[in-house]
């Protein structure tokens, strides 16, 4: 069911695009990745204000976490009433945003069907795609881009290193997850000096996540994304660009402000 319903769409989606795009399959994985994206953009506007507007009352609530740190029964009643009289709900919008999140597993999949290395590609999108849109016996897909073959990993062997090394997608697809984390940083860094206070080890345990995951996760893109096939890197690129956009338009510089201001890029508001 979930082949059927997500994956075969996608796959299908993606060779249009491919037609389209003068059958280089490098410009049909950029051209169908901004496509979905913008297609499922409207689905994160009630989140991404729900964030806007948790971002905007913030203080307040660290104000009930502080006045409430040693009863958190009273602290989630307080919570509850103060969200109630600002007319705000922190679910608000999460449905539209975990259905992103599968169709980025799916995308994921019609990748690791269809490009894995040591399969044949024009086979494998065959078994995926409708009748119309499937390939002739004997007709290639073009996987070249730039210089990369998007069915294979973007990885370069150095002649003095016993190991290969990531390619430049690999490396700004990392950045730009890096980027995207760092953006929240103030909120993790809160969530830890607030945790500090509370007597429990929970809210130590999952702050120290929340910072965590600021570096892990590149570190995670960089490792694996040596093992897949650089057309899921282009993807996985754009899609991380795009959630930088958005958690910009929502949060500002936020975690990024000192790194740009040493760099010259920023101005100091002072």
């Amino acid at each position: 069911m979930f082949e059927t319903f997500l994956i075969q769409p996608l796959a299908n989606g993606l060779i249009v695009f491919y037609k389209i795009l003068f059958n280089n399959l490098g410009l049909a994985i950029i051209g169908f990745s901004l496509f979905l994206r913008f297609i499922l953009n409207p689905l994160t506007k009630p989140y991404m204000e729900s964030m806007k507007k948790m971002k905007e009352l913030a203080p307040q609530l660290e104000k009930l976490k502080k006045k409430y740190k040693d009863d958190k029964i009273k602290l989630a009643k307080a919570q509850s009433d103060f969200y109630k009289e600002k007319n705000v709900n922190p679910g608000a919008g999460c449905l539209p945003y975990i259905i992103q999140i599968v169709v980025l597993i799916a995308f994921f999949n019609v990748f690791t069907k269809t490009l894995s290395p040591g399969i044949n590609v024009t086979e494998n999108f065959n078994k995926l795609l409708y009748e119309p849109l499937k390939f002739s016996q004997g007709q290639v897909v073009n996987m070249k881009f730039l210089y990369l073959d998007v069915s294979k990993p973007d990885v370069f062997q150095v002649s003095f290193l016993p190991f290969k090394i990531p390619g430049p997608l690999i490396f700004l697809a990392a950045l730009m997850q890096l980027l995207s984390s760092k953006i929240m940083a103030p909120a993790a860094a809160i969530e830890s000096k607030e945790a500090k206070k509370t007597p429990g080890k929970e809210d130590d345990i999952q702050a120290s996540m929340q910072k965590s995951m600021i570096y892990t996760f590149p570190l995670f893109t960089l490792i694996f994304g040596m093992k897949f096939p650089s057309g899921l890197a282009l993807y996985w690129l754009l899609f991380s660009l795009w959630q930088f956009v958005q958690q910009y338009r929502t949060y500002g510089w936020g975690g990024l402000k000192p790194w740009f201001l040493k760099l010259g890029l920023l101005k100091s508001s002072k």
